[in-house]
């Protein structure tokens, strides 16, 4: 039987893993960061960071430049990390399965939204608005199904 955990960790590919080691660079301030993760996954994100820095410090001074930068929020650097973290993924099939798996523990302590909507229409046309983590907003609309 195929474990669902390892199965999920599976699809976690370097570019999502660099994202979320350098997560609380990226964001622009700890307290948005706050709002997504809980402090375990935060904490997390540091292991995930130190054991991406263990694999491929020294390996070149190029991946070292990029690793400094990227602790900076710089994102060239993280997608100069993102490619170097592939190959070791690929080279290292133990160091992929556990970053993968260090990765899926993040992202299952990622804080949900799970505010539900509320309409009450009174004519004319009517929206229903959400707008999701990344700033997308979703619309919602009336609906003529059948009629023309």
């Amino acid at each position: 039987m195929v474990d669902p955990l390892t199965t999920a960790a599976a699809t976690f590919t370097a570019g999502k893993i660099a994202e979320l080691a350098f997560q609380k660079f990226l964001e622009s301030s700890a307290g948005e960061l706050g709002k997504k993760f809980t402090t375990d996954a935060i904490a997390k994100m540091d292991d995930l960071r130190k054991t991406i820095w263990a694999k491929l410090r020294g390996k070149s001074e190029k991946v070292d430049e990029a690793l400094t930068k990227a602790e900076q929020g710089d994102r060239a650097a993280i997608d100069t990390v993102t490619k170097y973290l592939d190959v070791a993924m690929e080279d290292y099939p133990d160091f992929a399965t556990e970053v993968r798996a260090i990765a899926h523990q993040i992202t299952l302590e990622q804080i949900q939204d799970n505010s539900s909507l509320n309409q009450t229409n009174y004519g004319g046309p009517n929206y229903q608005t959400k707008t999701g983590p990344d700033n997308t907003n979703f619309f919602g609309g009336d609906h003529q199904h059948g009629q023309k």
